[in-house]
């Protein structure tokens, strides 16, 4: 079952990224947010590429990998690949599906068709970029 337009708000509002974004503006970034649905195995991200996509996790398993160890396993409702939507910066893990999985997608050539039509957006991913690269003590 596909996903409506407030379900999808309602993911994209717990990643960082979008925290200060308004309901109207995570609206807007719905819009470009596809489903796929992946085979156990598929690596969505790799360790050392360069990012393209944010995923969040609807359906299934995924491990994230650094170095070749395992970190982590991701579950439903986790997201990943967020950074990859500003920046240029390479993929610092891997993950890779467990289970067949289904995803939440939203490439970066689509969020910047966004952020060109909803400029207020851009300032507040840059608030919350800023927060999160902060240190917590001076």
């Amino acid at each position: 079952m596909r996903l409506g337009k407030n379900a999808k708000v309602d993911l994209l509002k717990r990643a960082p990224l979008f925290a200060l974004c308004s309901k109207k503006e995570l609206a807007e970034i719905a819009t470009v947010a596809d489903e796929l649905d992946l085979p156990a195995g598929r690596a969505l991200i790799r360790e050392g590429e360069r990012g393209r996509e944010f995923f969040v996790l609807l359906e299934g398993e995924a491990d994230v990998t650094q170095d070749g160890k395992q970190i982590s396993t991701m579950k439903d409702g986790d997201f990943f690949g967020e950074i990859a939507l500003v920046s240029d910066a390479p993929r610092t893990a891997t993950v890779t599906a467990r289970t067949p999985v289904r995803v939440l997608v939203v490439t970066d050539r689509a969020f910047h068709t966004v952020l060109e039509r909803v400029p207020s957006i851009q300032l507040k991913v840059l608030k919350a970029l800023a927060e999160r690269l902060a240190p917590t003590t001076i």
